[in-house]
């Protein structure tokens, strides 16, 4: 049990205390240092902005732990309102360094569980960053069962290799399909074939992720173009289309946050699978990447998310140039089992 008096209390950006919103915001960055250390603090202004533009889909509730008036932990449930996945919620739990090992985290635990029983949730979903130890620790101690293990992979642009960028870019096949871009929001004209196209991202591998498909809708999309704009975050899509069917074949897309000026993050990259076998892959990453160059030369990396197990993307991501900078493990345990837990201890 925790050797000093804490207390544990909802938190919403919109109804806390300044001072409650400057403790937490002090905390996420400590936090964010210790996973990001290449990265600056987050800016006050810009913390709150995301915490206050999150899309209507987004069911979010999070709590503090509080030390008097500092905050020293924090926990958050987010689950989705959509017609897919419904059993599952998304969990965190952060404590500062100093804080770990007094039973903040256990404390936290039953927040979790009533709010993902109020959403009639039934599995937990958490992950794991492999340079913080204690989150393992915990996983480990609830009986938590590893989903799927991914890698973040980083592009330092310094070292990328002009020469097999212009060769992938000229081994695209034009004659049969065409380039095209949407920056920023999506076409509402085009909208009903780019969420068919989205679809194509639940063929990559889900290992041992006992989720179902993401399936997009106008609607999804549109909410999360909004908070992006909000947010002032941009989005380039570069998509191929085949010539003759007219049909949407392949994306890949990236995002651009004005407050991480130096970094840029790799989205996803799909190709529809009759259409596999073109080096269209190749083809829309060394595009996109051709426009960065010229048009966002202050940045300096990309960072994108990959399951170890995606072979395919694995390999044009090495040969770009990507290294492994960090592990991540996502795990699952049903929220029963915590009560379980909670209940034993």
């Amino acid at each position: 049990m925790t050797k000093k008096p804490v207390e544990i209390r909802a938190f919403n950006v919109t109804t806390a205390s300044a001072e409650e919103v400057s403790a937490v915001h002090g905390l996420s960055n400590r936090l964010r240092a210790e996973m990001w250390p290449e990265d600056p603090p987050r800016g006050f202004e810009e913390w709150v902005r995301q915490l206050r533009t999150v899309p209507p889909f987004v069911l979010l509730r999070q709590w503090v732990t509080w030390h008097g008036g500092e905050a020293v932990g924090r926990a958050i449930l987010t689950a989705y309102d959509t017609p897919h996945n419904r059993h599952i919620a998304d969990a965190e739990i952060g404590v500062a360094p100093e804080w770990r090992r007094q039973g903040i985290a256990k404390r936290s635990l039953p927040y979790i569980v009533e709010a993902a029983e109020a959403l009639d949730r039934k599995l937990l979903l958490a992950g794991t960053d492999s340079t913080i130890p204690a989150g393992q620790a915990l996983m480990e101690r609830l009986g938590a069962r590893v989903g799927i293990v991914s890698r973040t992979n980083q592009l330092d642009l310094s070292r990328l290799d002009p020469a097999l960028m212009q060769a992938w870019r000229e081994e695209g096949s034009r004659d049969e399909f065409g380039l095209g871009w949407w920056l920023g929001p999506y076409p509402e004209e085009d909208m009903a074939a780019i969420c068919a196209l989205k679809d194509v991202m639940n063929t990559a591998p889900r290992d041992d992720l006992e989720v179902e498909d993401w399936k997009w809708t106008p609607d999804i999309v549109r909410q999360q173009e909004s908070s992006m704009l909000e947010r002032q975050v941009e989005r380039w899509t570069l998509f191929t289309r085949h010539r003759v069917s007219g049909e949407l074949a392949g994306y890949t897309e990236v995002f651009y946050d004005p407050t991480l000026s130096e970094t840029l993050w790799q989205g996803d990259t799909g190709v529809l699978p009759k259409y596999r076998g073109h080096g269209l892959g190749r083809w829309l990453k060394a595009t996109m990447i051709e426009k960065v160059l010229a048009e966002r030369p202050h940045v300096t990396r990309v960072r994108t998310g990959n399951a170890n197990s995606n072979a395919p993307m694995l390999r044009i991501n090495h040969a770009m140039g990507f290294r492994p900078y960090k592990d991540w493990t996502t795990w699952q345990v049903e929220v029963a089992k915590v009560r379980d837990y909670l209940a034993d201890a």
